[in-house]
């Protein structure tokens, strides 16, 4: 299973690789939306994957999860996700992996390695033996994500509110921002009620939605505008620079890139894969894969010799 904030996938498979069932569902991340509605929700994608499989016969399972340790030092949701997998007739254990293991293992079957996502978030983690090993980011909107959607969209309105302060003309982004924030790019005749504008625009929403304003930049990019440009580059140096953290130089084990800004069509894409081509110029870098068949897989590995898995790795993705 492959549990996020807006979707929840679950995904049954044989060891030989095919797909036996499938399941969709709301969000069921229980920081998100609570432990009893997350539960629910899980449900509802274990029985619509379950619906041609008698659930007796599966033998593991795996459920990636975005902040996994706040789910396992939470009793409450545990025991909701516990009662849901033994509702759907599961009686094999369940085992719950951070996301970023399960991005990994999308993208490569090397029991060792480093993955980057960048989305909403992003964090850095270097993989070993299929485990996560050292972590760079991922320290939430306030305090980091470094070169995410957040970043992205946080210093655009900080570019904005810098050409208003010197009354520059507004350029693709800037007035994209204007567009989006305050529905013109109509400029007071004091520059700075429309800054006091944006600014409270800005600060009575929950801060997460500047990442709704990352695509704004993207679209800025292709059209040229050297703000946009400079972020995005900038964006990239950042994300390089936290698998820096964790990864020694000369390594030469596969990168997985993940997260919506880095496996899209994207500028950010190529720019933070030419970065990492310069620093481990002999590391095989992939794109992080399905979720949901990165989770099965985890939990394959458990029950099937070393060339069965690998050969199930190669089916599935």
């Amino acid at each position: 299973m492959d549990v996020g904030g807006t979707s929840t996938r679950a995904l049954v498979v044989s060891v030989r690789g095919q797909q036996l069932g499938s399941g969709l569902a709301g969000g069921g991340n229980p920081t998100s939306h609570g432990a009893e509605p997350a539960a629910a929700e899980l449900g509802k994608a274990l029985a619509e994957a379950l619906a041609a499989v008698d659930p007796a016969r599966v033998r593991a399972g795996i459920i990636g999860l975005a902040g996994v340790g706040r789910l396992i030092a939470n009793p409450e949701a545990r025991d909701a996700f516990e009662r849901a997998w033994r509702a759907a007739g599961l009686r094999c254990p369940l085992t719950v992996v951070g996301d970023a293991l399960v991005a990994y293992a999308s993208g490569t079957a090397a029991p060792d390695g480093t993955v980057l996502i960048a989305g909403t978030g992003a964090i850095a983690a270097s993989v070993r033996g299929f485990a996560l090993d050292r972590v760079a980011d991922g320290h939430g909107w306030l305090l980091g994500d470094a070169g995410s959607g957040f970043w992205l969209g946080r210093e655009a309105v900080r570019t904005t509110l810098a050409a208003l302060d010197a009354s520059l003309d507004l350029g693709p982004l800037t007035r994209s921002i204007m567009i989006s924030l305050l529905g013109s790019t109509a400029v007071a005749k004091r520059p700075r009620d429309t800054v006091d504008s944006l600014v409270q625009r800005v600060t009575h929403r929950p801060a997460i939605e500047l990442a709704a304003l990352a695509p704004l930049v993207i679209s800025a990019h292709s059209a040229g505008d050297p703000s946009a440009v400079a972020l995005v580059a900038e964006a990239a140096r950042l994300l390089t620079a936290s698998v820096g953290r964790i990864r020694p130089p000369g390594d030469a084990t596969p990168i997985v890139l993940g997260g919506g800004l880095l496996t899209g069509t994207t500028p950010l894409a190529p720019a933070v894969g030419a970065a990492l081509a310069d620093q481990w110029p002999a590391a095989p870098v992939s794109r992080a894969g399905d979720g949901a068949a990165a989770a099965a897989w985890l939990a394959a590995r458990g029950v099937l010799p070393a060339e069965e898995a690998a050969a199930l790795h190669a089916a599935l993705f």
